[in-house]
């Protein structure tokens, strides 16, 4: 499962008083950012569309009433084109009551 799979949840953690859905992000920014944009904007409206219609509540019953955020995790840093699009898509996402995050996956 990963970004490129729009249309597929990736991960869904429960934790005491949240739901994490993580979207996993495996892609470089500095290769076809347009297309690598779109591909997350389609995740994320998937991501939003789950949750909002019940999706969420209907596979994952613990997370009736908790918080759904939403962890992207990448592989890369985001590129600053990609950062102006989380930090506008953080916006959107609080607006729907719900929490949006980017992570960055440090090797070891």
């Amino acid at each position: 499962m990963a970004i490129d799979q729009t249309g597929v949840i990736d991960f869904v953690t429960v934790t005491a008083d949240e739901a994490w859905l993580t979207i996993s992000d495996h892609l470089p920014w500095d290769e076809d950012e347009g297309e690598h944009l779109q591909l997350l904007q389609d995740k994320l409206n998937a991501y939003l569309r789950f949750i909002e219609s019940g999706e969420l509540i209907e596979t994952c019953p613990s997370a009736i009433g908790l918080l759904p955020v939403i962890n992207l995790v990448g592989k890369f840093p985001l590129s600053p084109l990609a950062q102006q699009f989380v930090h506008l898509a953080e916006g959107t996402v609080q607006q729907a009551g719900f929490r949006l995050q980017f992570s960055l996956i440090q090797p070891n």
